[in-house]
């Protein structure tokens, strides 16, 4: 490499790196904690969800008046299942508008058979804190788009810093530590090691991250594209005067449509995943992939019947396999640790990068004021 396109490509790797590093820290600090986000919400528990033998679930419709009456004057607009983790119970997302911001929203998690409360989770706490800060910083969109620009240098970074690593390493042994060279050479080597080591884990990192912030994005195009076609016979219709259709005919009917997937979610109508007139009951399947991935069926929520049901499409299935690979939530605890130890060797090569910028930076001043004495 010429030392031209070598400075050209060092200058990349500086800028890129100073500009998103205290962002990536930031990143790093609240991503630890929500890598282990399923098992601090186990140990925050404290309910049992008792079921008796033969009982018979109630109807979800019943579970939505219990919902609605824990909160009077507001109504269910999302109904959430976990049934692998969380069997038996069902999340109601409880508000006065159905376009209301999800700072406003009421949760009730009810029992499925006994009807009993068993929790009334709020936007609140310190995994909530984690989270807001992790996704957009409390900013809302532009929080998150901003954090997914912070994610494109970093991507440039990891890019140049590969680029540079072949022939600064050309003439020494690879993992080479120089132990009996000065503190800036030792965590300069420590610096380049860590991060070639882990390059593929940065890389699927940073870009299932960034892919993560366009979730906004995503949902627009799905809302102006898909959903769009699937209720175009209803776009001169006016919305829905009354009562809705039954939620538990909702329910049933698309898991008779599609027998070999479980309910996840019902968003009601006049919400952002569905139309003025329909619920649309989201559809998981059952093994560790297809459990990521969701497939909409509109039921008109007048009526009953199913308007239509499709795949979703390929950028809404890239987003929902991002989600959980971007905190290594695909191989259970294990692969939890695995991220976490990552997690924490990368902000040790954010830190050790901090230190070669001031260091260098440092040198430079005092070789600048030694030889201005020297002139002088």
């Amino acid at each position: 490499m010429k030392l031209k396109t070598a400075k050209r490509w060092f200058s990349w790797h500086k800028w890129t790196s100073l500009i998103c590093t205290i962002f990536l820290l930031l990143l790093c600090l609240t991503g630890l904690p929500l890598i282990f986000h399923e098992e601090i919400e186990h140990l925050q528990e404290n309910f049992t969800v008792e079921t008796i033998e033969g009982q018979q679930r109630l109807s979800y419709d019943k579970l939505v008046e219990i919902a609605e009456s824990k909160n009077p004057g507001k109504h269910v607009r999302y109904a959430f299942w976990e049934k692998d983790e969380h069997p038996n119970q069902v999340l109601f997302d409880v508000v006065e508008h159905p376009d209301d911001h999800f700072e406003k929203s009421k949760y009730v998690l009810i029992n499925e058979y006994t009807g009993a409360v068993l929790s009334e989770p709020e936007n609140e706490g310190f995994m909530y804190i984690m989270l807001r800060l992790h996704t957009d910083m409390f900013a809302g969109i532009p929080g998150k788009l901003f954090m997914g620009l912070m994610g494109i240098l970093f991507i440039i970074s990891i890019v140049s810093g590969i680029v540079l690593y072949g022939p600064i390493m050309k003439n020494f042994d690879f993992g080479m530590v120089r132990k009996h060279k000065s503190k800036r050479l030792q965590w300069l080597d420590t610096h380049n090691l860590l991060g070639i080591v882990m390059v593929v884990w940065l890389t699927v990192v940073g870009l299932t991250g960034i892919i993560n912030t366009l979730s906004d994005v995503v949902l627009g195009l799905w809302q102006q594209g898909q959903l769009a076609e699937m209720t175009a016979p209803y776009k001169n219709e006016k919305p829905i005067e009354g009562s809705l259709s039954s939620l538990e005919a909702a329910v049933n009917v698309a898991e008779n449509k599609i027998p070999t997937m479980d309910v996840s979610l019902v968003a009601y109508p006049g919400t952002p995943f569905t139309s003025k007139h329909h619920y649309a009951v989201f559809m998981k399947g059952n093994t560790e992939l297809t459990s990521r991935l969701l497939m909409p069926v509109l039921i008109d929520a007048k009526s009953g019947t199913i308007t239509d049901a499709r795949k979703m499409p390929w950028y809404v299935d890239t987003l929902f396999i991002s989600q959980p690979l971007h905190f290594g939530d695909y191989g259970g605890i294990t692969l939890k640790i695995i991220w976490a130890v990552f997690d924490v060797l990368t902000i040790v090569i954010l830190i050790t990068g901090l230190y070669l910028w001031f260091e260098r930076r440092k040198s430079k001043i005092t070789f600048s004021k030694n030889n201005s004495k020297v002139k002088g």
